[in-house]
């Protein structure tokens, strides 16, 4: 899989509905550890409030899915919470929501919805990015290719990881897995193969998405 979405950090919302208060807590995570030890924490924060509800998606290929009604109705908070993690696409993304009772009844449907609307301000008030995979190539070369070499990058918007300058220059560049091809010849080709290319290693970079 080259690509899944995720958010980057932690964000909390909170609104009203018939006097509950519904506080949502959203964070990234990557191992049901760090989910489950997150939860804890946010339980630990609300003990006193009536529900801290659940659900969270792990793994690029989101198959780790899990979620709790802590107390509601059944299939009323953790499900709705997780079905809108998975209609939004995310993954290693936990979201908590606690709920303080207003003492009127919002009914299974009216739950559904508040759960539902509570994620949603999680995710909305969360960064969200796209997490693809990059390659990482070595360019070793002359330093009478070096300006043609940088203008190439700085024109392509090639994301420079580090330069190391000796007796030769040492560029460090990340090209997108999909598309690491096409890059590597045009550098071929404008350094009349002068340019030593070595692949380095393949790592996951976060790429925010506009809302």
């Amino acid at each position: 899989m080259l690509e899944y979405k995720t958010i980057q950090g932690y964000a909390t919302t909170e609104w009203e509905i018939q006097k509950s208060r519904f506080i949502s807590y959203i964070n990234h995570v990557e191992t049901e550890e760090q989910a489950q030890d997150f939860i804890n924490q946010i339980k630990k924060k609300h003990f006193d409030a009536r529900h801290n509800c659940y659900a969270y998606i792990l793994g690029e290929h989101s198959d780790i899915q899990k979620s709790s009604d802590d107390g509601e109705p059944s299939g009323t908070a953790g499900v709705p919470i997780l079905e809108v993690l998975k209609k939004n696409e995310l993954s290693d993304v936990v979201i908590v929501v606690t709920r303080y009772f207003g003492g009127i009844k919002l009914g299974v449907g009216g739950l559904i919805r508040a759960y539902g609307k509570s994620a949603t301000l999680g995710i909305d008030a969360s960064i969200v990015v796209k997490k693809s995979i990059f390659n990482c190539y070595n360019l070793s070369l002359d330093y009478n290719l070096l300006g043609t070499l940088e203008n190439y990058l700085h024109q392509n918007e090639i994301r420079i990881k580090d330069k190391n300058y000796t007796d030769k220059v040492d560029i460090s560049i990340l090209l997108p897995q999909n598309d690491s091809d096409n890059t590597l010849n045009d550098i071929t080709n404008l350094s009349a193969a002068r340019c030593k290319i070595t692949k380095l290693d393949t790592i996951y970079l976060d790429i925010p998405i506009k809302k």
